[in-house]
């Protein structure tokens, strides 16, 4: 498939990246080949797996004293597939053979993930493997989200600012996680690779201020959803890179640097208010809160038009439904003395086809050396409201929120 049949990863190559990622803390999902040996069966269906060379890969890795966190079987293979695909029932079985191969050579080891099948959502293909594979043979289920077309398209800005267009993915993170609780309740949710545009996306609208829109909201939409890892594609390579070919960021890797070091791993449910239908609310507890029961809110404002003033209120209705916990003594957050930390992402001169990004008016950029800037926010009274001017994004820190539900923080990626 695609002419890749002669490529190779060399063991050599292998233990190096092993090596990069052990120095850098970085967490491993390797995908394994689920077409390798595979004959063709009388009906030109696929027939089983031959999992010899992901036994031995496998078994190399750890010998090598390396982690693997999490293996993966296949790419695109699900539903219809891309080119070719492999039967719901057949593909349960091969991941119980990499489940069952994980058991054996983990035995004395730290056990890593399985995780499948890491293509397009295809309700009945996924609700067949879920239900032949059975419980715990997979940890995670993966997914690929590429809902905005193909990167030539030429609408891709306009889809991007529509939030009924967004919504639509937003009904397909719901549709996995009702399948989900229903078929596999002990089965997480991850995105797999999301890159919003497929065939590399596009110059100047992927790689650019606009795409932030598209990417802050997915991640909104996908914790919101119970989806615990949201792999974005790419870090470097086409034109949705989080970094360009010459190593410099493009905003979204500054959307994403905000998102890690701000929004914590419990969400919150938030809604705006009826005549708010351009703007996208996503709350949760903010990262290391610790004591102070924090709020991180963030705000995308789609209009082109509307600058909307808001006012952050907390309920028993905050929590969201997948958090079974309850909290009680909730502490105002408008008190005179408490101030709110505020981040306002725009491009410059309003071009949201610009490859920057200005955060509260000053251009980010890294340093010479290659440091990430500092992000530094405005510190504003809690009793004013929140301004998001058009076309813009806004992440508001409630340092001081005492919210009791945000004082302990779970441990994220874990099964």
């Amino acid at each position: 498939m695609f002419n890749f049949q002669g490529g190779c990863l060399s063991m050599e190559r292998w233990t190096a990246l092993l090596t990069l990622f052990n120095k850098t803390s970085t967490k491993v999902a390797f995908g394994l080949n689920a077409l390798y040996n595979r004959p063709k069966l009388a009906s030109g269906a696929w027939g089983p797996w031959d999992p010899s060379n992901a036994h031995d890969f496998i078994q190399y890795t750890i010998a090598q004293g390396f982690q693997v966190d999490a293996w993966q079987l296949g790419n695109e293979l699900s539903g219809s597939g891309v080119r070719t695909s492999v039967p719901a029932l057949q593909y349960a079985e091969d991941v119980t053979k990499l489940r069952d191969i994980v058991a054996v050579l983990h035995a004395n080891t730290a056990k890593p993930l399985v995780i499948a099948p890491d293509g397009f959502f295809d309700y009945s293909w996924w609700e067949a493997f879920l239900k032949a594979a059975g419980p715990g043979s997979v940890n995670f289920t993966t997914r690929h989200i590429y809902n905005l077309g193909p990167g030539v398209s030429q609408d891709l800005v306009e889809k991007i600012l529509n939030p009924q267009y967004l919504d639509g993915e937003k009904r397909t993170f719901g549709s996995v996680n009702e399948l989900l609780q229903r078929v596999a309740p002990s089965t997480g949710a991850w995105i797999g690779e999301a890159g919003g545009a497929y065939n590399s996306g596009r110059h100047l609208v992927t790689d650019a201020f606009a795409f932030s829109f598209w990417y802050l909201d997915q991640l909104g939409m996908a914790a919101s959803l119970n989806n615990k890892v949201y792999c974005r594609q790419s870090f470097i390579g086409g034109n949705y890179g989080l970094l360009n070919k010459t190593y410099q960021p493009n905003p979204d890797y500054f959307s994403a640097l905000l998102w890690n070091r701000l929004m914590g791993t419990q969400v919150l449910m938030a809604k705006s208010g009826d005549n708010a239908s351009h703007l996208r609310v996503y709350a949760h507890c903010t990262r290391d809160s610790n004591a102070q029961g924090g709020v991180t809110v963030l705000l995308i404002n789609l209009s082109n038009t509307t600058t909307y003033e808001v006012e952050v209120s907390l309920t028993a209705r905050t929590v969201t439904q997948y958090m079974k916990e309850t909290f009680e003594g909730l502490v105002s957050i408008f008190t005179p003395s408490s101030e709110r930390l505020e981040y306002h992402l725009t491009a410059p001169a309003n071009d949201l086809h610009s490859q920057n990004m200005l955060l509260n008016g000053k251009l980010l950029q890294r340093s010479l050396t290659g440091q990430a800037p500092e992000l530094t926010p405005l510190k504003v009274g809690s009793q004013t409201p929140i301004n998001v001017s058009p076309l813009s994004i806004t992440i508001a820190v409630i340092q001081n929120a005492g919210l009791r539900f945000c004082k302990t923080l779970p441990a994220p990626f874990s099964n």
